[in-house]
């Protein structure tokens, strides 16, 4: 049976009062700083498969926040690699979540790098982005510490700055999203995993109406609308999903297709052997594919075909990380 990653609503009970803003920042930062000089047991071995396991952290008004990299094997000087950023959900951190979706290993076969930021427990005791707290700044301040982390990486590394892409589960899809919507021009490609989309949510209340599936998902403003085109959006959403309701997947692609006015293409099932089937949908404007829904069935809130021995994964399902990355692929390739 599918492990359930902790849902909001769960930590919010135990997530009562926020700190004052810059009292938490200074606090986030110094613990990042004292975690990331400590040196790790074993800073070089990912979690699964060959290649490098990088610790690093990222600075920026709203504190500091912890990362990891893989990078695959084998890269040379003058490389340029793709780059996929992954955000994990509540009660996860970047080891857990990288064993968890096996993005790795179709990294070190694929050869890109990933980069996997991690939220402070001292910003959320669960580990939760805090995606939804737009009110005070909070939602922004920690995309801001992604795009601090992403902008670190390629400065260090062999990363193709016209390939990056965002991958998110549960608040880490979330999160991805209010990025893509946020900084369009900055990413190619983006997918959510049983995510809540932007426009729903700007408190801790109105988060858990959304996740329930009532929240109002806002239209694009005519600035974003002006704006660069939002990044091509796949979702993939369990239709067992007791935490996210499902509807929240429909409301995230019919945002991209209205924002883009992309028309509805006809559904195909999909499946692979014993592992849950699929309805996939795509949004199309022209012939160009805008968003794409990957409804699963009897998928509950986890990675579709993570790791079995990890929580937060159902192994029966279709293989997200493959998805995700041949999804971002096809955008890298139009670059």
């Amino acid at each position: 049976m599918a492990k359930q990653p902790l849902s909001l609503a769960w930590a919010s009970r135990f997530n009562r009062s926020f700190f004052a803003l810059t009292r938490s920042h200074l606090r986030a930062g110094s613990r990042a700083m004292r975690q990331a000089l400590k040196p790790a047991a074993h800073p070089h071995q990912p979690p699964a498969g060959r290649g490098d396991w990088i610790a690093g952290v990222a600075f920026g008004v709203a504190g500091a926040r912890r990362f990891r990299l893989y990078r695959p094997p084998g890269v040379q000087a003058g490389d340029k690699l793709p780059l996929i950023v992954m955000l994990h959900g509540c009660g996860q951190d970047a080891r857990s979540f990288a064993a968890s979706t096996r993005m790795n290993r179709v990294a070190a076969r694929e050869r890109f790098l990933v980069l996997y930021p991690e939220q402070e427990r001292l910003a959320n005791s669960q580990g939760c982005w805090n995606w939804f707290d737009t009110r005070s700044g909070r939602a922004d301040g920690e995309a801001a510490l992604i795009l601090n982390a992403i902008d670190q990486v390629c400065l260090l590394h062999p990363v193709d700055r016209a390939c990056v892409a965002l991958v998110g589960l549960s608040s880490g899809a979330s999160m991805a999203a209010l990025l893509a919507t946020q900084h369009p021009q900055r990413f190619k490609a983006l997918v959510m995993h049983s995510g809540v989309p932007p426009g729903t949510a700007h408190s801790t209340l109105s988060a858990l109406r959304a996740m329930n599936g009532r929240g109002a998902t806002r239209p694009p403003s005519a600035a974003e609308s002006a704006g660069p085109a939002w990044p091509p959006l796949m979702v993939i959403h369990g239709a067992a999903d007791a935490v996210v309701a499902a509807s929240n997947g429909q409301a995230a692609v019919q945002l991209w297709a209205d924002a883009a006015g992309a028309r509805t293409a006809k559904a195909r099932r999909a499946q692979r052997g014993k592992r849950y089937g699929a309805t996939v949908t795509d949004f199309k404007r022209r012939s160009d594919v805008v968003a794409t829904l990957v409804e699963v069935d009897g998928l509950g809130h986890a990675w579709s075909g993570g790791a079995a021995s990890e929580p937060f994964s159902d192994s029966l399902g279709p293989d997200a990380s493959r998805m995700a990355w041949a999804f971002a692929a096809r955008q890298f390739a139009k670059a």
